[in-house]
C-alpha cells in the first residue's frame, strides 16, 4: 500500500571511484545516518570546476535517509569523502511503499 512520506529523502553524491563509495556507503549505514546506500559505478560526469570545463568517470552514491538525519549526514559525508566540494543534493520522497518506509525509519534509529 502507497503511504505519503513527509521525512524519507534521498541524497545524491558522486565519488571517484565505487571502492570510496563502498567505504562511505558503509559507514554512513552502520552509524545509522543511512538506512540504504547503493552504488551505481561508472557514471560519466561533465562539469565545470575552477573555470574549466572537466569530464570523469565517477560513482553516484544514493544514501536513503529521513529529514531528521540530514544536517548529521552531510556533516558526515563531508568528512568521509575525497573531493574538495562533494556533491550534497536532497531530493524529497513524495511517497512509498508503507512496509519500505517503516523499513527505513527502523533502519535510522540508533540501537
Amino acid at each position: 500500500m502507497l503511504k505519503s512520506s513527509l521525512s524519507a529523502r534521498i541524497v545524491l553524491t558522486t565519488t571517484a571511484d565505487a571502492e570510496e563509495a563502498g567505504r562511505m556507503g558503509r559507514t554512513l549505514v552502520e552509524e545509522h545516518l543511512a538506512a540504504c546506500a547503493t552504488l551505481l559505478p561508472g557514471v560519466h560526469s561533465i562539469y565545470r570546476w575552477q573555470d574549466e570545463i572537466e569530464s570523469s568517470t565517477e560513482c553516484m552514491l544514493l544514501l536513503k535517509t529521513s529529514q531528521d538525519r540530514l544536517a548529521a549526514l552531510e556533516s558526515r559525508l563531508l568528512s568521509l569523502h575525497s573531493y574538495k566540494t562533494p556533491e550534497f543534493l536532497v531530493l524529497p520522497v513524495e511517497a512509498g511503499s508503507q512496509n519500505y518506509l517503516d523499513w527505513l525509519q527502523t533502519c535510522l534509529r540508533s540501537s
